[in-house]
């Protein structure tokens, strides 16, 4: 099984005038500018072609104008500080966490979509309409297609949010589907049955009632007082029991994964795509990993950065995403290590930026700003 490529897309460089800035971080770490060219080279071209890098391919890279012998020694000291390794005798060199570390913090450019990637972008966001729920796992698929890795979209549950409508349709005699519109644009349907037929014209005169007692408030809201009318009576204390079910029954987070199948061409370990795959059907997991890499502060985690074993051999890059200045939840993708990092982190920005934006217009009726993928 082959390893993701990223062929045809631009990798990132090292930067060819360096800021003092830039030189100082280098030095704390124990590294010159030749040192950090030929690191940069190294994790650009392992990137590139998820081959073990040798001297004679990078000693003409940008800033490392030396002979392949010197290459070799800079290579060498490289692998004593821990930023690359060595897979085999008489093999090239790979990245190491501690490498790839490096390499996001100092060496890589910010990435940036390419043109037609951004009018992608754009026209999913001016064109995508329908419930939440939809709009987000369309989102995570978005962002999978973008970047070839796993994409996760996290929002918090309903239980904080406030009811807007509440709608009652008869489906069959006896049988009612209640509809509710939450003001996080969010809509929760439920059937029950009733103990007797009632017209239209009850149901719609109970949806009513329920939604002047209900509206602004939680699904636990109640039917507020009884009117006298048994039968409206009833069918209102039926639905206000799904309300509250609802409310009971509602998740802390509401987790949405796109492009699972990219996993398979990420990996060259089928025992590693079959723990990834594992790990991203159980939402709990996917929060606690994210909440635990924003604790942190990170917008990227690489192998055991995010604490997490099974998932030693993946990197995640995550973003929250803001509506109206707060924030209403968290984007992200999950690939392997060897990850092209400037690209996936331009796809969570920009994608988070548009969702949260989308979000917001739809609720205020603001306009969003253009896709620039900076």
């Amino acid at each position: 099984m082959s390893a993701n490529s990223t062929a045809g897309q631009p990798g990132p460089r090292a930067r060819t005038s360096p800021t003092n800035a830039d030189t100082g971080a280098w030095e704390e770490a124990g590294l010159d500018h030749r040192k950090a060219a030929i690191l940069n080279a190294v994790v650009s071209e392992y990137i590139e072609t998820a081959q073990p890098v040798g001297s004679s391919h990078i000693s003409g890279s940008p800033g490392v104008e030396v002979s392949s012998a010197t290459v070799r020694s800079e290579m060498a000291a490289l692998e004593r500080d821990g930023y690359l390794v060595q897979p085999h005798t008489s093999a090239g060199r790979i990245p190491t966490d501690k490498g790839y570390r490096f390499f996001v913090d100092h060496l890589a450019r910010p990435g940036r979509l390419d043109p037609e990637q951004r009018q992608q972008v754009r026209q999913f966001f001016a064109h995508v309409h329908g419930e939440v729920e939809d709009l987000l796992g369309r989102t995570s698929g978005l962002l999978a297609n973008l970047t070839d890795y796993a994409a996760v979209v996290v929002v918090p549950g309903h239980e904080a949010a406030s009811v807007l409508s509440v709608q009652l349709v008869g489906l069959a005699p006896r049988r009612v589907l209640l509809v509710v519109v939450l003001d996080d644009g969010a809509v929760e349907k439920r059937q029950f049955d009733l103990p007797a037929n009632a017209d239209e014209s009850l149901l719609t005169a109970v949806a009513a009632r329920l939604t002047a007692s209900v509206r602004g408030r939680g699904l636990g809201a109640g039917a507020g007082d009884a009117t006298g009318d048994p039968e409206a009576d009833v069918v209102a204390h039926l639905a206000a029991v799904e309300l509250a079910s609802m409310a009971a029954g509602g998740e802390p987070e509401h987790v949405f994964v796109g492009g699972s199948s990219h996993m398979a061409d990420a990996f060259d370990a089928v025992d590693t795509v079959r723990s990834v795959l594992s790990i991203l059907e159980q939402q709990l997991v996917v929060v606690e990993l994210i909440e635990e890499v924003l604790d942190r502060g990170l917008s990227v985690a690489i192998g055991t950065e995010h604490g997490f074993e099974p998932l030693a051999s993946c990197a995640l890059v995550v973003a929250p995403v803001a509506v109206d200045g707060e924030i209403a939840g968290t984007i992200g993708v999950l690939g392997p290590t060897r990850m092209h990092y400037p690209r996936a982190l331009a796809a969570v920005q920009v994608v988070g930026q548009q969702l949260g934006e989308h979000l917001n217009r739809s609720g205020s009726g603001r306009s969003a700003r253009t896709v620039d993928g900076d």
